[in-house]
């Protein structure tokens, strides 16, 4: 059992990228159409404070599934470089794409703004309209699904392979990764029903989505530059622990706005 993957510091960097992935701009996008949906539906109103948890916990258990999965393959399985580097370079495609969605449904004033995203977009219909708990976990699951995220799961578990940590190894990345997860996307969903209950909620929520789809733009343009820097610039790539402080430092970016957002109204 690989010491450096079970280490403190390792298991700090997976938190921080847990924390760091609940912020993005796909699942901001989700969480918030699926939160206002279930707040709709007196049904369902019960969870509605819930819908970030569970997609975070669906999302996350595949994606340890796969890291566990895949560290259990043999040691001499190899990658191709050239598909390395597309896999490398289309979520940093993605990203620009959904900032200029976002900035551009943010530009239009006649119609209201709600933060959009491209994974949605592959989940069945009747799955995105449905707002049961299980619904919205099997969401979260499918988005894992998608080549961003499962490839990145893919990555950790053959790292874990090959240096030593095999499953316990994998696992546990897997598991703190989707802790982080869970705790920004469960703050995410419990402030739309924050002003949900406020007697002026329809006038909050309006701003609160357009300062939403700001970060997201910001986010997704912010995060798309530097993995193009650091490809052309290899010098500026954070360490793990200024990558480990950096999610942190983004995650209380997010607090303040948040707080902000509702204050303000």
């Amino acid at each position: 059992m690989s010491a450096e993957w079970l280490s403190f510091s390792g298991l700090v960097l997976m938190f921080a990228l847990g924390l760091r992935h609940g912020l993005d701009p796909d699942h901001i996008a989700c969480i918030d159409g699926l939160t206002w949906r279930a707040l709709d539906r007196s049904a369902h109103h019960g969870h509605a404070p819930w819908i970030g948890t569970l997609f975070a916990l669906g999302h996350g258990l595949l994606v340890t599934a796969i890291a566990a999965g895949v560290s259990q393959l043999p040691h001499d399985v190899h990658v191709p470089e050239a598909l390395v580097a597309v896999f490398d370079w289309i979520p940093t495609a993605l990203l620009v794409l959904v900032g200029t969605m976002n900035l551009h449904l943010l530009r239009r004033r006649d119609v209201a703004f709600a933060p959009a995203g491209w994974k949605l977009k592959l989940v069945p219909r009747r799955l995105r309209l449905h707002a049961s708990p299980w619904a919205v976990v099997l969401t979260g699951v499918l988005f894992a699904t998608v080549f961003d995220t499962a490839t990145q799961a893919a990555a950790w578990g053959y790292v874990a392979s090959h240096r030593g940590g095999g499953l316990s190894a994998a696992m546990a990345a897997g598991l703190v990764f989707t802790a982080g997860m869970i705790i920004t996307d469960t703050l995410d969903g419990w402030l739309i029903c924050s002003i949900d209950r406020r007697t002026d909620g329809q006038d909050v929520a309006r701003r609160y989505r357009r300062v939403l789809g700001w970060l997201v733009v910001c986010i997704s343009y912010a995060v798309a530059a530097y993995n193009i820097g650091k490809a052309l610039l290899p010098a500026i790539e954070l360490g793990e622990n200024a990558f480990s402080l950096s999610g942190l430092a983004l995650v209380l970016v997010m607090l303040v706005v948040w707080a902000w957002s509702v204050g303000r109204a």
